[in-house]
């Protein structure tokens, strides 16, 4: 697949923020978007929203971050290195969803921002309260120039199963309503198909993107890698169509590269790059 340009060795890079929870097992969160970001050439920074307590097999609890810290590091981030995109991943609670939501409009970026809708770990641990997915639709969503939701956050979120072609035309609609620019209602939990569809809409027009499903049990971090690769296109000037289609051809080469890890999920690996020498 074609990469994004790597920054010549003194150059200053494109920087990505995420604002997002750590995993310690390092396969998800904060540590899954630094990878592939690092691996895409671009100068990732960070807010962390949350420490959670996890591993391969489930997340046992977190802690949070203030929202008032959490903004802080926007802030500190923002008006010294300066970014060109930024994402959210797990944001835990309405307080700390008020808190991004606000530094962002106070900032005033003017760049793109991607919202990875974290609502629930891969394994089913809840990570979002119902009362924070409110304030998620009410604060975040209008702010967002993409959103990324998998079809269980899309579940949670706009009340909508998507089981087939029509409901995830529906689904995006919906999601379309609270407020983004563009959503994106991932496929990959579709397993009634050979192939894994998603469905990116911004109000008029349908674009789908589509690609061959890969059969591995190690996916922990998938769709925390395909939001950074979003944003890391979308720093480097990209259209959402395009960056969309980039993060879909860059996640799929991850899950193909994926490794076991413990006793549960292993992680996606964007180490693909290091071994084609790219």
């Amino acid at each position: 697949m074609t990469l994004l340009p790597l920054p010549a060795p003194g150059s200053t890079p494109a920087r990505v923020l995420t604002i997002a929870g750590s995993d310690p097992g390092g396969g998800a969160g904060i540590q899954a978007d630094l990878r592939t970001m690092a691996l895409l050439g671009v100068h990732g920074c960070v807010a962390v929203t949350a420490v959670t307590v996890q591993n391969t097999v489930g997340v046992q609890g977190f802690h949070e971050v203030p929202g008032d810290v959490v903004a802080a590091q926007m802030r500190a981030v923002v008006t010294d290195i300066g970014v060109q995109a930024a994402k959210t991943g797990m944001l835990a609670s309405s307080d700390i969803i008020a808190a991004v939501a606000g530094a962002w409009r106070e900032l005033n970026l003017g760049v793109p921002l991607v919202v990875d809708p974290v609502c629930a770990s891969m394994h089913g641990d809840a990570l979002l309260a119902p009362a924070a997915r409110d304030a998620l639709r009410a604060q975040l969503f209008p702010l967002a120039t993409l959103v990324t939701p998998n079809l269980d956050e899309v579940r949670l979120l706009v009340g909508i199963d998507v089981v087939d072609a029509a409901s995830q035309r529906a689904a995006a609609k919906a999601l379309h309503a609270l407020g983004p620019r563009w959503a994106l209602v991932k496929g990959g939990h579709l397993r009634s198909s050979a192939h894994s569809t998603d469905l990116l809409y911004d109000g008029t027009d349908f674009y789908s993107f589509d690609a061959p499903r890969i059969d591995t049990g190690n996916d922990h971090g998938g769709g925390d890698t395909l939001a950074a690769a979003a944003a890391c296109a979308l720093a480097h000037g990209f259209t959402v169509p395009d960056a969309v289609a980039f993060a879909k051809r860059w996640v799929t080469e991850c899950l193909r590269a994926a490794y076991p890890l413990g006793r549960g999920h292993g992680p996606v690996s964007p180490l693909f790059r290091l071994s084609e020498g790219r």
